[in-house]
């Protein structure tokens, strides 16, 4: 039967530990499919060269090894379906002292390389190559002020970038603004100015679909100061006094667009009231300081002078999106410098509010490479490193396969049976030792933090039993809690 990854890991580090004193321990790699016989022929031609070796004890660990290995080969009927990797060799400390060991190790995944080699350290790398992660999960977590990309890897859930968009939690200082003896009509006071217009107010607008005139409620209202002003001077009305940022409805081609007046020409066209055209006949400015207001009316304009201007709120609205877009790109360009050339990218996962995520993926702002990886989007209002947490916890169906969710799954399974029933479940190794010697163990959980001395026997009692072994880490909030308890249990088949 293959090993587990946490099986493996415990084979390698004591292999690490053992040191020839010359090149005598061997290391014997057989791929998968290829044929034990004929390796097992292989090594016996080398049992042929190592009588050539010099050293008398060298030569006697050489052949000792090999010997141990080509009878454990005659005994196999077929290489394994993953290949096979087998370690002989002397491990005594002692000088002059035999103890010829045998590791005989069928790998989780398929082993592609063949490899014969005699040397002072055993030859790990291939079974290394396996312990690592083969496949990794991109994380995003974001709404319009902050994103945190992260990856899930095995179990471990790592931060890579922190981001903000700059983009103020309260859009509402402006600057296009108007004169304060500016004239708006309200609907119960009448024309009035600027200056005396009170938050709550209705004061006239224009639908640029409808093209009639009707109110809105004006929001807020405050005083801004500008060191230049523009004098608008159309053919309809009088003086228009406002900043330069100060947004009107032109004429253009028969269509209506939106203009600063820094940018507005004489013989524009602006729209007035009524939807006819007021020409532009001149335009002066004027440097100094000067006391402005600003409205943010409910609509997307109101009626200032008589002519159509824009509504504050609006505009900066739309300097909203145009940051919220550039900060799109900025999470886009990070995703791809995170992710775009890792081979081991299974798929992205991304959460945020509903509006902010699905505007990210569906404006194709990522490269098609990434977008197609796409797997999953989950509703979150955490954009933090806790709300990459929270992603992996709301995408359990998308993950059944990684190791975090199902440790979770198997560890919420152990103590929701302690809890409910415990008298099918046993906790901490005397008791957890007492049901494996009844052979009443249907999963057993060791925690990886477990000293080989205490975990090996219970290890080795739940596979002649037949149990499932898993092996708890502590690098999830589940996995700490079963350390602290013990980091041994089990849930039972029978009561014992």
């Amino acid at each position: 039967m293959s090993l587990s990854k946490d099986e493996l890991e415990e084979i390698i580090e004591e292999l690490r530990k053992h040191k020839g004193r010359h090149t005598e321990l061997i290391s014997v790699y057989i791929s998968e499919g290829y044929d034990v016989n004929y390796v097992q022929k292989q090594l016996e031609a080398e049992k042929s060269t190592a009588k050539n070796i010099k050293s008398t004890s060298t030569r006697k660990n050489v052949t000792d090894a090999l010997d141990k290995i080509v009878r454990h080969l005659k005994g196999l009927k077929k290489t394994p379906d993953n290949g096979l990797a087998l370690f002989a060799g002397n491990v005594s400390k002692i000088e002059g002292q035999s103890d010829l060991q045998l590791w005989d190790v069928e790998p989780p995944q398929p082993l592609k390389s063949r490899l014969y080699r005699c040397d002072k350290d055993f030859v790990i790398e291939p079974l290394e190559q396996q312990m690592e992660v083969d496949e990794i999960f991109a994380l995003l977590v974001m709404d319009r002020k902050e994103a945190t990309i992260g990856m899930l890897e095995g179990k471990r859930i790592e931060v890579l970038h922190k981001m903000t968009s700059g983009i103020p939690s309260k859009v509402r200082a402006g600057g296009q603004c108007l004169s304060p003896d500016t004239i708006v009509f309200e609907k119960n006071k009448g024309p009035i100015s600027l200056e005396e217009i009170e938050e709550g107010d209705k004061i006239r607008a224009y639908g640029l679909s409808t093209k009639k005139i009707h109110y809105q409620n004006v929001k807020k209202k405050w005083g801004v100061i500008k060191n230049k002003l523009y004098e608008i001077l159309p053919t309809n009305v009088g003086q228009i006094l406002c900043s330069g940022d100060h947004v009107f409805f032109i004429d253009k081609n028969g269509g209506i667009v939106e203009k600063t007046a820094d940018k507005l020409k004489v013989n524009d066209h602006l729209l007035y009231q009524d939807g006819s055209l007021s020409n532009i006949i001149k335009i002066n400015t004027k440097k100094g300081k000067f006391d402005l207001i600003d409205l943010e009316v409910e609509g997307g304009n109101f009626i200032a002078n008589d002519h159509v201007v824009h509504n504050s709120s609006q505009r900066f609205h739309r300097i909203t999106e145009g940051l919220t877009k550039d900060f799109y790109k900025r999470i886009a360009e990070e995703m791809k410098k995170s992710f775009f050339e890792n081979p081991k990218l299974k798929g992205i996962l991304i959460g945020g509010p509903i509006p902010t995520k699905d505007e990210f993926v569906e404006g194709e702002f990522m490269v098609t490479k990434l977008r197609d990886k796409v797997i999953g989007r989950r509703d979150l209002g955490d954009s933090s490193e806790s709300g990459l947490k929270e992603l992996v916890e709301k995408s359990q169906d998308i993950l059944a396969e990684q190791e975090i969710i199902h440790e979770k799954q198997m560890l919420e399974r152990f103590f929701q049976t302690l809890g409910e029933k415990p008298e099918m479940a046993a906790l901490k190794e005397e008791a957890t030792k007492k049901a494996l010697d009844y052979g009443a163990v249907d999963v057993l959980f060791l925690s990886k933090s477990l000293k080989k001395i205490v975990s090996k026997p219970l290890k080795d009692i739940a596979k002649n039993m037949g149990s499932t072994i898993e092996i708890i880490s502590s690098e999830t909030e589940e996995g700490q809690q079963f350390e602290n308890l013990g980091g041994i249990g089990a849930i039972l088949r029978f009561k014992v």
